[in-house]
C-alpha cells in the first residue's frame, strides 16, 4: 500500500460498513418472502422499503461526506462508484419484493430459491469485506467468491427464462414473473459491481 503523508478521513469506512450491513438485511428480508405467504408479503414489503430509505440515507451521507473532504482514503471517483453500486443493491432487492406484492404473485417458480441464496451470501461477504477497506488486505477471496456468485447467478437466470417459456404459463404471468427474476439478476450484477469497485481500489493502492 502506498505511504501517504497527509492525513485522510476515515469516516467513509464506518458508512460503507452500515450501508453493506444495511444490504444484509434486506437480503435476509427476501429470504422471509420466500416462506411467506400471500398476506404477509405486504408487511414484508413495508420492511424492505423502510430497509431501502435507511440504505438511501446512507449513500447520501457518502456523498456528502465525499463533498466536504478535502482528502479521501481513496480516490472520489472509486468512492463515488462504490456508493452508488451498493445503493443500487439495495435498490434492485426492494423492487422485486415491491413487484411480487404489487403483481399479486401466488407462488414464484421454483429457481427463485437459487437466486435469493446467491443474493444472500453475497451480501454477507460484502458486509464482511467492507471493514477490510481500511487495510485493502484479506480482500482478493471476496472479489473471487463473488464474480464465481454472479457467474452462478447467470446460470440460474437463464434457467429460469427457460422455465418461463415452456408454454406451461400464461402470458401475463410470464410477463409478471421474468421482470421479477430479471431484478433480481441485476441485484446480482450490482454486487459484482462492488466487488471490480473494491478490487480496483486496491489496485490503485498497491
Amino acid at each position: 500500500m502506498r505511504f501517504r503523508l497527509t492525513p485522510r478521513e476515515t469516516s467513509f469506512y464506518d458508512m460503507f460498513a452500515a450501508s453493506a450491513d444495511n444490504i444484509v438485511t434486506g437480503s435476509k428480508l427476501l429470504m422471509e418472502l420466500l416462506g411467506a405467504d400471500a398476506s404477509a408479503r405486504a408487511e414484508i414489503a413495508e420492511r424492505m422499503r423502510a430497509a431501502e430509505h435507511a440504505g438511501d440515507d446512507a449513500t447520501h451521507a457518502i456523498f456528502h461526506q465525499l463533498n466536504s473532504s478535502f482528502i479521501t482514503p481513496f480516490d472520489r471517483e472509486d468512492i463515488y462508484n462504490l456508493a452508488s453500486s451498493l445503493d443500487d443493491i439495495m435498490d434492485f432487492m426492494e423492487e422485486a419484493v415491491d413487484l411480487v406484492v404489487l403483481y399479486n404473485v401466488e407462488e414464484l417458480p421454483k429457481g427463485v430459491e437459487q437466486q435469493i441464496e446467491v443474493l444472500a451470501r453475497a451480501a454477507d461477504l460484502t458486509a464482511e469485506a467492507m471493514p477490510h477497506l481500511r487495510t485493502l488486505d484479506n480482500l482478493t477471496e471476496y472479489w473471487i467468491e463473488v464474480n464465481r456468485l454472479e457467474n452462478q447467478a447467470d446460470q440460474i437466470h437463464r434457467k429460469l427464462l427457460a422455465h418461463l417459456f415452456n408454454g406451461k404459463y400464461e402470458a401475463i404471468e410470464v410477463l409478471k414473473l421474468k421482470q421479477i427474476v430479471d431484478v433480481l439478476e441485476e441485484a446480482a450484477d450490482a454486487f459484482e459491481h462492488v466487488a471490480n469497485t473494491v478490487e480496483t481500489i486496491a489496485v490503485k493502492e498497491s
